[in-house]
Order: structure tokens, then sequence, then C-alpha cells
């Protein structure tokens, strides 16, 4: 029996366009995404890098200019669909499970997400959830299978008592390895209000 639900937060409640950046990045200029580039953004996801340092990143290596770096960062992130508020508030207000987020994400998008939402729109998804965990906030990032052991052992949770809800296979695989149900939404095809009706929870 499922008790608990992990969310995943892009493209699962607020759309992406994951093509946008890099678009927007090679306007100003960046063409190929090297390693060293990936793994300053998995730095900044971590927590384990300021937004100050992050952006000198590209200053100092491509002399994008901060406004224009943030701009093509955050065109990644798109709306929100009202109707899936609600069908998280109803969830979270029938309190038959315990929920959670679990997002990879960055200060700069989370600002971004704040200010495009407005106070009620985002205070309001945030508290639909036991716990809401931000990747840059608690050092993790999925897939590693170190975040997801850290929101079972910190919650108490059982594994086989939780489902995962996630957009990327190699997330939800790792969360399947250890023994996490999950849900492999796939995005424009499938939505999250679906929940019910695309997995078996009793």
């Amino acid at each position: 029996m499922i008790k608990n639900i992990i969310f995943d937060f892009g493209d699962i409640f607020i759309n992406l366009d994951k093509q946008a950046t890099f678009v927007e990045m090679a306007k100003l200029g960046v063409t190929k995404i090297s390693d060293e580039m990936i793994g300053v953004y998995h730095q900044y996801e971590k927590g384990l890098m300021t937004t100050d340092e992050f952006i000198d990143f590209f200053y100092k290596k491509f002399e994008i200019p901060k406004a224009d770096l943030v701009y093509a960062w955050n065109a990644i992130l798109l709306d929100f669909p009202k109707k899936r508020l609600d069908f998280l508030k109803e969830l979270s207000e029938s309190k038959k499970y315990r929920l959670f987020l679990l997002s990879n994400t960055n200060d700069l998008h989370i600002k971004w997400v704040q200010d495009s939402l407005g106070e009620v729109f985002y205070n309001t998804f945030e508290k639909s959830f036991e716990q809401f965990y931000l990747s840059h906030e608690i050092n993790f990032r999925k897939p590693d299978s170190e975040i997801y052991e850290f929101v079972l052992n910190v919650n108490n949770l059982v594994a086989d008592e939780t489902l995962f809800v996630d957009d990327l296979k190699e997330n939800t695989d790792s969360a399947n390895k250890l023994g996490i149900h999950v849900w492999n939404l796939i995005p424009k095809k499938e939505d999250v209000t679906e929940l019910f009706t695309k997995n078996k929870i009793n």
C-alpha cells in the first residue's frame, strides 16, 4: 500500500522548455557544453557553489554579462497550470498520503519561480508538502542514490510504501533500485493530475 508520494517539480508541476537555455546560451556565443560546465552546473545544483560564483564562472570564461546569463538560465522555466496546484492542494487536504517535493534546482530558478508565480501561489504550493526538498538546500541531487536514501531515512519512510514521480527515467530508475515505486511521467503525454488513473495506488 502506498502511504507516501514524492514528487519532482520541473515538468511535473511547472512546465519546462529544456532546449530554451541552450538556444539562449548559443545566442551569447556558448555553442558547446563542456564537461567543466556540466560539473559547475552540478555543483551549483548541489548548493556547493554560490550564485555569484556560478555567474562569475561564465563571465570569466565567456564574458557573459550577469543579466544576459540570468535570462538565458531561466529561459527553461515556463508556466505552472493552476489545475495542478488545485489537484495537489486537494490531495494534501485529504491527508491520505504523506507528500514530499524533491527537486534538482538552484537559487536562480527558485527566485524566478517565486517572482513569477507570486507569493500566494508559491506558498500554497510549498505548504502542500510535508517536506519541500530542493537540491541546492540539501546538497544532494538526483539521480544519486544518496538523495533518495536521505528522504527515506530522515522521514522514516518505507521504500515499498513510497511512490516517486519524475519525468526523467534516470531518476526513476535510480529510485526504483532502492525499492521505491515509480511513475516515469512523460511530459505533454501525461499529467500529474492523472496520478490515480496511471498508477495503482491503494
